[in-house]
C-alpha cells in the first residue's frame, strides 16, 4: 500500500465506526509552550484535559508533525539510520468521553490485521503492569498474552500532576534477521518495532501521587504512517518507502547524481529537510534568527550542505519543492495553494546562505590544519556561527566525516559573553535597576490615566548612582510605589507626563520605563526631590490617547494585513508610539503598491464603521478557545487582557487601547521594506497626523 492508500484506508476505516474525519492542524501550534506540532495529541490537548469542549465525541485525522526542536528534537540523528524523521505523519483515533479500552483496543487490531493485512502472530502487544482491564481484553479480543512493562514504556501523562493513565503499544516483529529482544527486555534492539499506540486516560493525579478515576475518560492513539508504510511495502529502512523514493529521484534529477552506499546520508537529509521547510513555510513559518524560524533556517542549511557534499551549487529545495507537491499535495492541498509564495520564500534563503556558505567553508578549511586532538576551538566554531550563520549543529555535522569534535563548552562560553555583552549595550542602566532589591510597582491604575495618583518615592538614580535626593535641573530616573504611567512595554512606548508635589510640578518625565515590574519615570527635575517624599503622578492625556490610537490601529493592521496578504502573516515586532506605528511582519516578498493602498483602505474601512473595541480580562484558557491571537515570544499569565476590535480583529494585549475605532480618525501606510530575509517592516501615521 502506498502513503495515500494507507491514508485513505486508515481515514475509511475510521469513519465508518463513527468517527469525525478532520484535517490536519497546522503545524504551528495554538500552544506557546511549543515551537511545532510534534504529535497527534497536541491540536486536541484541551480536550483531553477537560479545558475545552469536545466538538465531536469520535475523531480520526492524520496530524502532520515536526521535531526538531527543544526537548522535541530528532534533527541530529537524520539521515544515520532509517527510522528518524524531523517531518512525519501521525495517524490517531480519538476518543472523547465516548468509547474507552475495549472498544479502542478492538479497532486497532482490526485495523492492523484485516485492514492493513499484518500477520496476527507478528504483533506483540504490551500494557502497564497495573492495568489487568486492558490486558484482559487483549486475551479476549485477540487471543494475546500481554507483555506488562512500568512507567518508563506504559504510562502516559501530561506532566507531573494532572490527566494520565496507562497505555498500551503494539510492536511488529521485523524477524530474526534484525537483532534485538522482546519490549521491556534487557536485550531490546530493532526487531520489534512499534506501529501503535494507544492511551487510555484515566486518571487526576494530584501533587501527592494520588489517582482520581476521570468523570470523562479519554483514548489517545497514535501510529506514525512512516512506520506503517516501511512494514507494509516490505521495508527495513522508511527511507526505501514510496514518497521517499518519489523524491530522491527528484533529488537525482536536480544535483545529477544518483543514491549510493556513498551517499545516502546525504539523500536522506535532504528528503527530510524538504518535508519540513516545506510544510512549515507552507503552515505560515517564515526562516529567521529566532523560534521556529531558526529552526526551519538550520534545517534548510543543513540540506543545502549535503547538497553542496554530492557536488551540487545553487538552490537545491526550491527546486525541489514541486516534487513534494506531486508526491503529497493530494493529500495536502496547503502545498499547491502556497507553492508560488514558499518557492519565493526558500530561494531567498538559499540565495543569502550560499555566499555564507562558501565563505564559512573557506574559514573552516583554513582552521583544520591548525586543529589539536581532532577538536575545533569553541571560538572557531562560534565564529562560523556568528560571522557566516553556521549553527553549531551544522559545523559538527560537517566535522563528523573528518572525525572532528567540537569544543561544545568554549563555543557556548563565547555565546555567553556575546550575550552578556549585547546585554550591557543595550540595557543602559538596566543592570543597575534589577540590583535593587524593590517591590513591584502597583501600576494598575494605568488603564485609567485621568485622575491623579498619590504615591511615594522609593529610589532615585542620577549618573549612575544610586541617591537619598537630586535636585532641579539633574537628570534621574525615579521608582515611585504605585503609578498611572504606562511603562515601555509590548512594543508600545512608555507615558510621559509630570510628577508633582503639593500641586507644583516636581519632575517633567520624558518616558516611563520597565526594569522587572518595576516602573521607572525618566525625565528631568525642576525642583529638588528625595525619598520618602509624597508625590502625585499626572500623565500627558494628549500623547496617551494618541498612543492608544496608534495601538489599536497596529492591530486593524495586522488584520488587514492578513486579509491583503494571507492568514500566515505573523508578527514579528512593532513600536507604537504618539508619533508613529512601526510593525514587523513575516512576509517572503515586498507588497506591492496596490497591496499597501488595498490594506491602508481596509484599516480606514474599518476606522469608519466606528466598531466598539472591547477590553476584557479572563483566563488564558478562555482567550484560547475565542481564538485570541497571541505573539509567541511573549509569556503570558494565567490572566490575560483581551482586545476585541469589531468582529475583525482579536489579540492577547496588555496595551493602551480606544474604546471605538471611530477614535483613530484616519491611518496612512508610509513606507513598506525588508528588514531581514524573509521578515518585512510596514510604518503607519494615525488619528491627526494621519490626517
Amino acid at each position: 500500500m502506498t502513503y495515500n492508500e494507507i491514508r485513505k484506508a486508515f481515514l475509511d476505516y475510521f469513519e465508518s465506526h463513527g468517527h469525525k474525519i478532520v484535517p490536519s492542524a497546522s503545524l504551528i501550534p495554538n500552544d506557546p509552550t511549543l515551537l511545532f506540532t510534534v504529535a497527534g495529541m497536541v491540536p486536541w490537548k484541551g480536550i483531553l484535559q477537560g479545558v475545552e469542549p469536545a466538538f465531536a465525541p469520535r475523531v480520526a485525522d492524520v496530524q502532520k508533525c515536526i521535531r526538531a526542536g527543544g526537548k522535541h528534537n530528532d534533527l541530529e540523528d537524520v539521515g544515520f539510520d532509517g527510522r528518524h524523521h524531523t517531518f512525519f505523519e501521525m495517524m490517531g483515533n480519538w476518543s472523547f468521553g465516548d468509547y474507552f479500552k475495549e472498544e479502542a483496543i478492538a479497532m486497532s487490531w482490526e485495523l492492523l490485521t484485516k485492514v492493513f493485512g499484518l500477520d496476527p502472530n507478528r504483533i506483540i502487544v504490551t500494557t502497564h503492569v497495573s492495568d489487568d482491564e486492558a490486558t484482559a481484553i487483549w486475551k479476549k479480543v485477540a487471543g494475546k498474552d500481554a507483555i506488562r512493562l512500568g512507567d518508563k514504556d506504559n504510562w502516559w501523562s501530561a506532566g507531573d500532576t494532572g490527566p494520565c493513565g496507562p497505555c498500551t503499544e503494539m510492536h511488529y516483529d521485523l524477524g530474526p534477521d534484525v537483532p534485538g529482544g522482546l519490549p521491556g527486555s534487557a536485550d531490546e534492539g530493532d526487531r520489534y518495532f512499534e506501529i501503535w499506540n494507544d492511551v487510555f486516560m484515566q486518571f487526576d493525579r494530584d501533587a501527592n501521587g494520588n489517582l482520581t478515576p476521570l468523570p470523562k475518560q479519554n483514548v489517545d492513539t497514535g501510529s506514525g504512517l512512516e512506520r506503517v508504510a516501511s512494514i507494509l511495502q516490505g521495508k527495513t529502512d522508511n527511507y526505501d518507502t514510496d514518497v521517499f523514493v518519489a523524491l530522491k529521484n527528484a533529488v537525482s534529477d536536480v544535483t545529477g547524481v544518483r543514491e549510493s552506499k556513498d551517499n545516502v546520508t546525504s539523500f536522506k537529509v535532504i528528503t527530510d529537510h524538504l518535508r519540513a521547510v516545506g510544510f512549515a513555510i507552507a503552515d505560515g513559518v517564515i526562516p529567521s534568527n529566532s523560534d521556529r524560524g531558526y529552526v526551519i533556517r538550520r534545517i534548510l542549511r543543513r540540506a543545502m550542505r549535503h547538497g553542496q557534499m554530492l557536488g551540487h551549487r545553487g538552490a537545491l529545495l526550491s527546486k525541489l519543492y514541486p516534487a513534494l507537491v506531486t508526491t503529497m499535495g493530494d493529500a495536502y492541498p496547503e502545498l499547491a495553494r502556497e507553492e508560488k509564495r514558499v518557492v519565493e520564500i526558500i530561494e531567498n534563503e538559499e540565495n543569502s546562505f550560499a555566499d555564507m556558505l562558501q565563505n564559512g567553508m573557506k574559514l573552516l578549511d583554513a582552521e583544520l590544519p591548525k586543529v589539536n586532538n581532532a577538536i575545533l576551538p569553541g571560538d572557531v566554531a562560534f565564529k562560523l556561527f556568528d560571522t557566516y550563520g553556521f549553527p553549531l549543529d551544522l559545523t559538527q555535522m560537517i566535522l563528523r566525516d573528518k572525525n572532528i569534535a567540537v569544543d561544545v563548552a568554549g563555543f557556548e562560553k563565547c555565546m555567553a559573553e556575546q550575550k552578556e555583552r549585547s546585554r550591557a549595550d543595550t540595557k543602559g542602566t538596566r543592570t543597575l535597576w534589577e540590583s535593587q532589591s524593590l517591590s513591584a510597582t502597583d501600576d494598575s491604575s494605568k488603564y485609567a490615566p485621568d485622575a491623579q495618583l498619590q504615591s511615594k518615592v522609593l529610589a532615585i538614580l542620577r549618573n549612575g548612582e544610586f541617591v537619598d535626593s537630586a535636585n532641579a535641573g539633574d537628570e534621574v530616573e525615579v521608582a515611585l510605589d504605585k503609578t498611572n504611567f504606562y511603562g515601555t512595554q509590548g512594543g508600545q512606548v512608555g507615558d510621559a507626563g509630570t510628577i508633582l508635589r503639593d500641586g507644583a510640578p516636581v519632575m517633567n518625565v520624558a518616558e516611563a520605563a520597565r526594569v522587572d515590574g518595576v516602573v521607572i519615570h525618566k525625565g528631568t527635575l525642576v525642583a529638588d526631590i528625595a525619598i520618602g517624599d509624597t508625590v502625585t503622578t499626572q500623565i500627558n492625556e494628549s500623547m496617551r490617547q494618541q498612543t492608544a490610537r496608534a495601538h489599536t490601529a497596529t492591530h486593524l493592521l495586522q488584520a488587514a494585513l492578513q486579509q491583503v496578504l494571507n492568514d500566515a502573516v505573523e508578527q514579528r515586532g512593532s513600536k507604537v508610539s504618539p508619533d508613529s506605528v512601526r510593525f514587523d511582519f513575516s512576509y517572503g516578498r515586498a507588497m506591492t503598491a496596490e497591496e499597501k493602498q488595498a490594506v491602508e483602505d481596509l484599516v480606514n474601512k474599518w476606522i469608519a464603521a466606528d466598531m466598539p473595541v472591547k477590553h476584557e480580562e479572563m483566563s488564558l484558557e478562555e482567550a484560547k478557545a475565542r481564538g485570541a491571537m497571541a505573539l509567541f515570544s511573549e509569556k503570558y499569565g494565567d490572566t490575560v487582557k483581551v482586545i476585541t476590535a469589531g468582529d475583525v480583529s482579536c489579540e492577547l494585549c496588555g496595551g493602551t487601547h480606544i474604546y471605538h475605532t471611530g477614535e483613530i480618525i484616519k491611518a496612512k501606510v508610509n513606507k513598506e521594506k525588508s528588514i531581514s530575509s524573509g521578515i518585512r517592516r510596514i510604518t503607519m501615521s494615525v488619528g491627526t497626523l494621519a490626517e
